[in-house]
């Protein structure tokens, strides 16, 4: 049978426990999110990251660490990376006499920040973020607000290849969000289902003109939790549409799709109904995603809907419900990091970091 992992799941606290090893090492675990209560000390998360790397090297350990109020880890050495909205700031602030200057600062800046992100992180054994925030600030979202670069796409675009490389130079991949783009919608998709009610060609010529410029250095898009009702009637993540038509199709994606976190309230509504866990997790993999999120189960009620998940999951792929995805499963395997990371100590004192750290804002 074809092997592909397409779950990415959580766990309550700051260690493995004995049930979370079970969970981890099923097979259709691709992965795990952490968050603000798996953190306590640096130390306490490399031996976390350690627990989970003996149980099977190839999952890959990931987290929600953009900067800004999206930040999970904050003390204990961690450098406070500035929300995005910042360096787009930084972008139109020209040095006295230096035409241009505020450009290449803040693309310099976005550059240091994706460098010392992903390098504190990887040096505490974290593989990878979901970011950038690729969506537009329309002054619309407060979900979104100053976690996005800008109003322009050009801007945003830059900025975000800028904060890519900085990623890349620390061994780690990106993660472009919210696809085709959350700044035009005033609803939080946590709480309530978005609707945004602009054409194709409208969506096409400005919050989703990211995804069309960085298609080729983009390793992975999260799609949004967001009805484009003139497009199609599901949300972005459950849409074939947005996601094999339009995505793969017409921007020509090859990364990894994957969902934004499917325990949120909107996350399951499809036709006026809530789907169950499985339900959406296979809408999600119909339509066109790679992986699934499913956060925050792990502390209700002692994890019963992740095992009632991984239980059905696989009852579905046994009955043909679904089809494992080779194909799937090497983009997963390609978000792992390639290089090793280097040790904090050393990190910390070399001449490269430093330099990033004095060219933040």
């Amino acid at each position: 049978m074809t092997l592909h992992a397409p779950l990415i799941i959580d766990i309550e606290g700051h260690h493995l426990s004995d049930v979370d090893r079970r969970r981890l090492a099923h097979p259709l675990v691709g992965g795990m999110i952490l968050f603000g209560r798996n953190w306590q000390s640096r130390a306490q998360l490399s031996d976390l990251c350690a627990q989970i790397k003996s149980i099977r090297a190839d999952l890959l350990i990931a987290v929600d660490h953009e900067g800004g109020r999206v930040q999970r880890f904050r003390t204990d050495g961690f450098t406070h990376v500035p929300p995005m909205r910042a360096l787009g700031e930084r972008w139109s602030q020209d040095d006295k006499g230096q035409p241009g200057s505020g450009v290449l600062k803040a693309c310099e800046a976005a550059t240091s920040a994706g460098f010392v992100l992903a390098s504190e992180l990887r040096a505490c054994g974290v593989d990878f973020s979901f970011t950038p925030v690729l969506d537009l600030d329309h002054g619309e979202s407060g979900v979104i607000g100053d976690r996005a670069f800008a109003r322009d796409p050009r801007v945003v675009s830059l900025l975000a290849r800028s904060l890519m490389q900085g990623l890349l130079q620390a061994g780690m991949g990106n993660c472009g969000k919210h696809f085709p783009g959350h700044g035009a919608v005033k609803a939080d998709s946590h709480v309530a289902l978005p609707v945004d009610k602009r054409g194709l060609k409208a969506i096409l010529a400005d919050d989703a003109q990211p995804y069309g410029w960085l298609t080729s250095v983009l390793t992975a898009v999260m799609p949004a939790h967001v009805i484009y009702s003139k497009v199609d009637s599901r949300p972005a993540g459950f849409s074939p549409r947005w996601l094999q038509d339009i995505l793969r199709g017409q921007l020509n994606f090859q990364g990894v799709v994957c969902t934004d976190d499917l325990s949120m309230a909107a996350a399951r509504q499809l036709d006026g109904h809530t789907l169950s866990y499985t339900e959406a997790v296979i809408t999600a993999l119909h339509a066109g995603c790679d992986l699934a999120l499913l956060c925050n189960r792990s502390a209700v009620n002692g994890g019963a809907e992740l095992d009632d998940l991984l239980d059905q999951l696989a009852e579905a792929q046994l009955k043909g419900r679904w089809t494992p995805s080779e194909i799937s499963e090497e983009r997963r395997l390609n978000l792992l990091p390639r290089s090793p990371a280097r040790p904090w100590d050393e990190l910390v004192r070399s001449a490269d970091y430093m330099q990033a750290l004095d060219r933040l804002l």
